[in-house]
């Protein structure tokens, strides 16, 4: 199977590293694919992801605002007549705001949000939330360890310390899953890359579920 990781706001595909290593011994193809998240290139991310998933088997997935991204990329990609993205079989998200994120409004509300999130600013406070309709399965795993800015920011809300746990949730998604994990740890958690392991294993033949041994 192809897969393609995307990783957060003021983040680098290096915090991806651990989760694409494990995956890539279970005989899977990763390409972890890193972008300026302030002026986030769509079109040049867009043909990175063709260009690695040549119409093959994939199953992409997204560390919080690399979600959105993910979202993006696929509903651009259905306006094509040749859709590349016909081959995604299913999105995998980790601690993505597919509502909209809290806390990026409160800094915008504080006027911060131009110099905070600058371009990305369109995608994490849209104008309204459209349910995930026509688009490959999602799988929405989350976080409920509030330690972080959100849980100061935001009070009485359940959250991973950046993003709401509702905020995790969206009208079509086919699955969500809550960890008692922070924003970051999600990334780094054994139980975590079990749970996308399983997921990514349900989307292929049993004939190509290679059985791995992990010390």
């Amino acid at each position: 199977m192809k897969i393609v990781t995307l990783h957060g706001l003021y983040m680098h595909g290096v915090f991806l590293i651990p989760l694409s290593e494990r995956l890539e011994k279970q005989g899977h193809d990763v390409l972890n694919l890193s972008y300026n998240t302030l002026d986030p290139d769509f079109e040049q991310i867009a043909r990175r992801i063709n260009a690695f998933i040549d119409h093959q088997p994939t199953i992409l997935i997204g560390h919080s605002m690399g979600g959105l991204i993910i979202r993006r990329y696929l509903e651009q990609s259905a306006q094509l007549d040749d859709n590349p993205a016909d081959a995604v079989h299913a999105v995998i998200t980790l601690g993505t705001p597919h509502q909209g994120a809290t806390l990026a409004k409160v800094f915008d509300d504080l006027g911060w949000g131009g110099w905070l999130f600058q371009r990305s600013q369109s995608i994490l406070l849209p104008d309204q939330v459209i349910p995930w309709q026509g688009l490959p399965p999602l799988h929405s795993i989350a976080g409920n360890c509030p330690w972080g800015p959100a849980s100061l920011l935001i009070k009485n809300q359940v959250c991973d310390g950046t993003v709401l746990v509702e905020e995790t949730k969206i009208e079509g998604m086919s699955s969500h899953d809550v960890f008692p994990l922070t924003h970051i740890a999600l990334l780094f958690s054994r139980r975590v890359s079990d749970k996308v392991i399983a997921i990514i294993d349900s989307y292929q033949p049993a004939s190509d579920q290679a059985v791995q041994v992990e010390p």
